[in-house]
């Protein structure tokens, strides 16, 4: 059973990602960030936006 831990808030995954806020809704209005809407709050499950940063991961570049 999930925890409430789980469900993040548009605050906490500001948080959570070390983003702001404003941000954050221009890229979940774009569809780049798993979420819902429940009611007219925004909701994210963190195992979910956990294999979502694991799938999107990007390599740096070489500085060499």
């Amino acid at each position: 059973m999930s925890s409430y831990n789980d469900v993040l808030t548009i605050q906490d995954l500001s948080d959570y990602l070390k983003i702001s806020k404003s941000t954050l809704y221009k890229l979940v209005r774009e569809g780049k960030v798993p979420s819902q809407k429940v009611g007219r709050h925004w909701r994210f499950r963190k195992e979910t936006i956990d294999r979502w940063l694991d799938e999107t991961r990007t390599e740096e570049p070489d500085t060499k």
